[in-house]
């Protein structure tokens, strides 16, 4: 069952992917992703685009922060975001970080590519259009996080160096850790070529880590390397990151996997691949609202 559940009412004129299976089972948790409908951008970032970095005006995408902190209920001062730079830096957001980047890029954290956090009414917020959103939450220690993965990101394992954090910051058990990966750009239309498919193939190897969860014959990893010629292959991300979460510790039966492919899905949702950079960007969100 897909676990990005489309919310199409469009309330405060935004309209989400809710990630149902977590929100409909832990009170007090939110996290979803937004789409591109609703908003106030206009082209070619209409309309809710959330990403102040591709040109679009700044009280434009402000605005449409507001309408998703409106639309989950929470204030807009929660909202919570670090500059990306496909890195594999963790940061550790804390009460008084709370709101960060919300309304400027100067303020956000830089050089960022994850965020994790245990304060009730810190809203956690990343960006993308193609590249994968990973969703991590301990409910044992009331902790949660998000992770930005490109290739780069992937490469570097970015969803072990989340698990990691949080276990040293929150005592996190990733045995007992809950891991979802959202909407992105699908094996069915991302496309790479040279180094990239030399990186990952690499890594793919290196999940021989547990036979008992992962084929590690040359057959699996050309599921998730699909060679077609020419020095092309067709990369699944989302495949590759769900097995780093796994050799992070997260059991298989503890992650979600979504189908939405965002290049197939450019109606609904942002690619950069699909609008050759001309696009906006989307938000993943998660946060645990105060008591």
């Amino acid at each position: 069952m897909e676990p990005f559940v489309w919310d199409q009412a469009q309330r405060s004129g935004a309209s989400l992917l809710m990630l149902d299976s977590w929100t409909g089972r832990y009170a007090g948790l939110t996290a979803g992703f937004t789409t591109r409908l609703g908003g106030v951008s206009g082209k070619p970032w209409a309309s809710l685009n959330m990403g102040l970095h591709v040109g679009d005006k700044n009280e434009a995408v402000v605005e449409n922060r507001r309408l998703l902190t409106e639309a989950i209920g929470w204030p807009f001062e929660s909202f919570t975001c670090a500059e990306q730079v496909h890195s594999d830096h963790v940061q550790v957001v804390k009460a008084e970080d709370a709101g960060r980047g919300r309304d400027s890029r100067q303020t956000a954290f830089q050089h960022t590519d994850a965020l994790v956090t245990n304060v009730p009414g810190v809203l956690l917020a990343s960006f993308y259009a193609d590249c994968v959103p990973l969703y991590f939450y301990d409910p044992e220690n009331n902790a949660v996080g998000l992770a930005h993965a490109g290739w780069k990101g992937t490469a570097a394992e970015i969803a072990i160096r989340t698990v990691e954090t949080m276990r040293e910051h929150y005592g996190t058990d990733p045995a007992k850790l809950y891991g979802a990966i959202g909407p992105a750009i699908g094996v069915c239309c991302y496309e790479v070529d040279g180094a990239v498919i030399g990186r990952m193939e690499e890594l793919c190897r290196s999940f021989s880590y547990n036979t008992a969860t992962f084929d590690s014959s040359a057959a699996a990893i050309e599921r998730m390397v699909q060679h077609k010629g020419g020095g092309k292959a067709m990369l699944d991300l989302k495949e590759i990151n769900r097995h780093i979460m796994i050799k992070a510790g997260i059991l298989p039966i503890h992650i979600e996997l979504t189908n939405w492919c965002t290049s197939c899905s450019n109606d609904l949702l942002y690619s950069h691949r699909a609008e050759h950079g001309a696009t906006g960007r989307m938000a993943s969100w998660i946060g645990i609202e105060k008591r």
